[in-house]
């Protein structure tokens, strides 16, 4: 059981790394949003977390 929390530990830092690189500081402010939002159940906060990274990952193509 440990391990699987290593594992998944070592793959949500590796996320929030990759999204950081990528997308910079607001990507991390959307990631905490959506995250906070899931775990507290609300939906206005994780909606806005999810529209801020759809905005940063379609910015390019609009």
């Amino acid at each position: 059981m440990p391990v699987i929390a290593l594992l998944g530990a070592v793959f949500v830092i590796g996320f929030e790394q990759l999204v950081q690189w990528q997308y910079g500081p607001m990507g991390i402010i959307g990631l905490l949003l959506l995250s906070i939002g899931i775990k507290a159940k609300s939906p206005a906060c994780s909606s806005i977390g999810a529209v801020m990274l759809a905005v940063l990952v379609a910015g390019p193509a609009l």
